[in-house]
């Protein structure tokens, strides 16, 4: 293998890290979120998880922030939950600690 091919698959590989990470980084900030919201709606163990979960796959079949904004403040809703109001914020927060702890960069 020549120099230029190692430094090709290098080139390679991190373009696709660079494209994944922004995935990566939204599916950890709904699971975030998710496990937040199953804990205001009494869910506790695999029940959470599984909501959790929900809000990653919702990401895919419905995605923007508006989709998961709008499911979760109507889960809360249709409990009386008085949290509604965090979700946006709480998506947000939990969007900052998902870039940090998957080594992203920040948005101003």
């Amino acid at each position: 293998m020549t120099m230029f091919e190692d430094r090709e698959r290098a080139a390679e590989k991190e373009f696709v890290q660079q494209r994944e990470l922004p995935f990566k980084i939204i599916a950890r900030r709904n699971r975030l979120l998710g496990l937040w919201a199953a804990g205001q709606l009494g869910l506790t163990g695999e029940a959470a998880a599984a909501y959790a979960a929900g809000l990653v796959d919702a990401e895919v079949t419905a995605p923007g922030d508006d989709a998961i904004i709008q499911k979760v403040s109507s889960d809360l809703k249709a409990l009386g939950d008085p949290a509604v109001a965090e979700v946006a914020t709480r998506l947000r927060q939990y969007a900052a600690e998902a870039t940090k702890e998957l080594g992203g960069e920040t948005a101003s």
